[in-house]
């Protein structure tokens, strides 16, 4: 395939194209911004409605005609109703045949307590979750995808009638809705009075109601419609129209608003204007992404809605936040909560492919990349390939001192420090447990410090009176730096407020201290030989080697030296961002390897890219902007340093986990890591101590391994103070801990 420059906007049609092009694209960036909101709001408005039609319903005489003593022929279901109805609601279970059966009710009973605007809010609110069923919090969305495949009694039938509903009941009573809506505003008497909110013609001034009337009817607009109507409604309540038409309406127009005018309506047709995928897949220049870290990620969301075809290229399939990885390591989260799935972020975006591979190489002559042996050619290319651990020459210590950069290394940290409190209660001998409760971290940057303070709280108290042969709070951890103070990025006094942390902690903290040798005994420091069982690497990092790829020479950490435009010299079709570039671009100094970095750096690439594919002019030379630095230590200690203030403890320790759970991808993970952190708060319990894979143990009786036969008599064994249990032969006894393979 002939590669295709998107500097080349010469063409008359080109740059018509372009421009029509762009107003799409702005059209789409103003969808993407409303539709974040109305995603993160539509779950919360849903949970909130339906817990106002529960808490009403569960209220008595609301579905006895007015009274609760004189329920008639027909009591004891509405008894059943009463009492089953509310809960289901609240719970979000089976929520359309419950919401039909109520809204039965209500129109076979109209005096039923509430007025009338009321009576008519609430039965079109319950005909909402007839048509549309319940929302995200809900058990009905989360039983969805498994109640098709129960064997229950008509589960399955059930489940596509829901589809069906989905499809078709739900935008035709969104269509009907709005007209209702409209027609209630032309405040006309003669149109159905006993069907028609009385209060919601005196919502608007004339001129007002006419527009919302035009813009309901063709659904155009319809979020800041309904967003309007709310405010002139609460205008009519506070003037004494009646609180039950208002919050009922409210609620009502409040999905309307998060959910939008649904399949028929002006709406919908702008947005499929907008995120109408490129004319043709052979059309489109090629933009290939090497990297699905923060830069590669933010340079892609970027392209999402631009004519380009656009593949992000990784060796995993997901989106790590490296920032809280460490705590993957100490067994504070799991790897789940801090990883996404490459693919379902980009679910909606067509002209964005993702590959799972590993790139070898670039062959700039013939614009290749290779993944996997295989060439894939591209037009632009975006190297965002990040970092691994530098340990300064001396490769052969990363055997005995792992680093810490994938969910990979966590885990297999994660293992090794719990196996070091496993194998100290396990032996009896001083010098080797002593050995083995030792944990040094080399390099006190922001990953040493927080390794190290994870560390000390899960053996002061995350894990106490889990042992009973040592107290694991009699743990050593040391925290070895070359430079004179801890956190040399931060300024002296978070410095040395960091140091005093740690130190209350029963952190040993050595500075100016250099390591030697690293071996499977220890670390020699200045000259002294420490025996610990855990050592973890924290001291440096090294480029990916991706200058070796293009030809051009890095710097001394590897880094691919860039142009203003993050572009690589003599090669204005290449980018390299993040950890992989080295930009002066932070008031002439490089910029930092942080994650805030790549992130910009990405966004601005992407931006150059949207510029040359619309044939705009490029943006100013990239310039980062620092928002701050921030370290945690331990519980309530940690320092933030935003140049201008900065602040310590308990504050910048609150500020510390609101600004992480904010950064993170999805909102599952940003709940499920706020619960696994307050859970640890309240109870200083740690909840993913799992050891996993291999533990080898050479000469350790308890995992030696020998084959025992048994009696093929169809009999279970089971290992009993030494003897297998169920054998009717005592000759098949074998020695305690002794691993059993049948």
């Amino acid at each position: 395939m002939q590669n295709r420059s998107i500097e080349d906007n010469s063409d008359p049609l080109t740059e018509l194209f372009a421009q029509s092009h762009g107003l799409r694209t702005r059209i789409a960036v103003l969808l993407n911004v409303g539709g974040t909101a109305q995603r993160a709001l539509a779950p919360l408005v849903d949970l909130v409605a339906r817990l106002a039609l529960a808490a009403a319903f569960s209220a008595p005489a609301m579905l006895a005609g007015g009274n609760g003593a004189d329920l008639g022929a027909g009591g004891w279901a509405i008894s059943i109703v009463q009492v089953a109805g509310p809960l289901l609601l609240a719970l979000g279970l089976f929520v359309r045949p419950v919401a039909l059966l109520i809204l039965t009710w209500t129109l076979i009973a109209p005096g039923s307590g509430l007025p009338h605007d009321a009576h008519l809010f609430c039965a079109a609110l319950l005909s909402w979750y007839v048509a549309e069923g319940a929302g995200q919090l809900s058990l009905d969305r989360m039983l969805k995808k498994g109640m098709g495949f129960s064997p229950l009694p008509l589960s399955g039938r059930a489940t596509a009638l829901g589809r069906w509903c989905d499809r078709h009941v739900s935008p035709a009573y969104r269509l009907v809705l709005r007209l209702w809506l409209a027609v209630s505003l032309l405040a006309v008497p003669m149109l159905a009075p006993t069907t028609l909110p009385a209060t919601a013609s005196e919502m608007l001034l004339p001129f007002l109601a006419a527009i919302a009337i035009v813009l309901l009817t063709l659904g155009l607009a319809t979020p800041l419609v309904a967003a309007a109507l709310l405010v002139a409604g609460a205008v009519v309540a506070m003037a004494g129209a009646g609180e039950w038409a208002t919050s009922y309406g409210a609620l009502l127009l409040t999905l309307l608003g998060v959910y939008g005018a649904g399949r028929y309506s002006v709406d919908h047709l702008i947005t499929q204007f907008a995120h109408r995928p490129p004319r043709a897949a052979g059309d489109a220049p090629h933009i290939v992404i090497v990297g699905g870290g923060f830069g590669g990620m933010a340079c892609a969301a970027g392209l999402r809605h631009e004519h380009a075809r656009v593949t992000l290229i990784d060796r995993h399939n997901y989106h790590l936040f490296q920032p809280l990885l460490y705590q993957v390591a100490t067994a504070c989260l799991s790897p789940g909560d801090i990883a996404t799935p490459i693919r379902g972020l980009f679910r909606g975006c067509r002209n964005l492919s993702v590959l799972c591979g590993n790139v070898s190489g670039v062959n700039v002559a013939a614009r290749h990349v290779m993944v996997d042996g295989q060439a894939i050619a591209y037009d632009t290319l975006v190297i965002a390939t990040g970092a691994s651990h530098s340990y300064f020459g001396h490769d052969e210590w990363a055997a005995h001192a792992p680093g810490l950069k994938s969910v990979e290394d966590a885990t297999r940290i994660r293992s090794r420090i719990l196996d070091a409190f496993e194998q100290a209660e396990v032996t009896d001998d001083p010098a080797t447990r002593r050995k083995l409760l030792t944990f040094l971290i080399v390099g006190a940057g922001p990953t040493g410090v927080e390794l190290a303070g994870a560390i000390a709280e899960l053996a002061r108290n995350g894990m106490a009176k889990d042992f009973r042969n040592f107290d694991p709070a009699s743990a050593r951890i040391i925290l070895v730096e070359a430079a004179p103070r801890v956190l040399p990025p931060f300024d002296s006094r978070m410095s040395a407020f960091a140091r005093s942390s740690l130190e209350a902690l029963g952190v040993e903290v050595r500075v100016d201290s250099k390591v030697e040798t690293v071996d499977a005994n220890g670390v020699v420091v200045n000259g002294e030989r420490i025996f610990a069982g855990t050592v973890l690497w924290a001291a440096g990092v090294v480029a990916s080697p991706a200058a070796t790829w293009l030809g051009t020479e890095p710097d001394r950490a590897g880094r691919i030296k860039v142009g203003p435009d993050l572009s690589v010299p003599g090669l204005p079709n290449v980018f390299a961002i993040g950890d992989t570039a080295m930009a002066l671009a932070w008031d002439g100094r490089p910029v930092p390897g942080l994650a805030a970095a790549a992130k910009q750096s990405g966004a601005y690439v992407a931006a150059v890219l949207r510029a040359r594919l619309r044939g705009q002019n490029p943006p100013p030379a990239f310039r980062y902007r620092h928002r701050g630095s921030l370290a945690t230590i331990g519980r309530e200690s940690a320092v933030a340093d935003f140049g201008r203030f900065s602040l310590t403890g308990a504050v910048a320790w609150w500020l510390w986990g609101a600004v992480h759970a904010f950064l993170l991808v999805g909102l599952r993970n940003r709940l499920t890591v706020v619960v696994g952190w307050m859970w640890s708060y309240f109870t200083y319990d740690v909840g993913v101590r799992l050891i996993t894979g291999e533990r080898p143990r050479q000469g350790d009786a308890m995992f030696e391994t020998p084959r025992v036969e048994l009696p093929n008599n169809g009999a279970f064994a089971f290992v009993e103070g030494g003897e297998l249990a169920g054998t009717p032969n005592p000759a098949y006894a074998i020695r305690p801990n002794v691993a059993l393979h049948p």
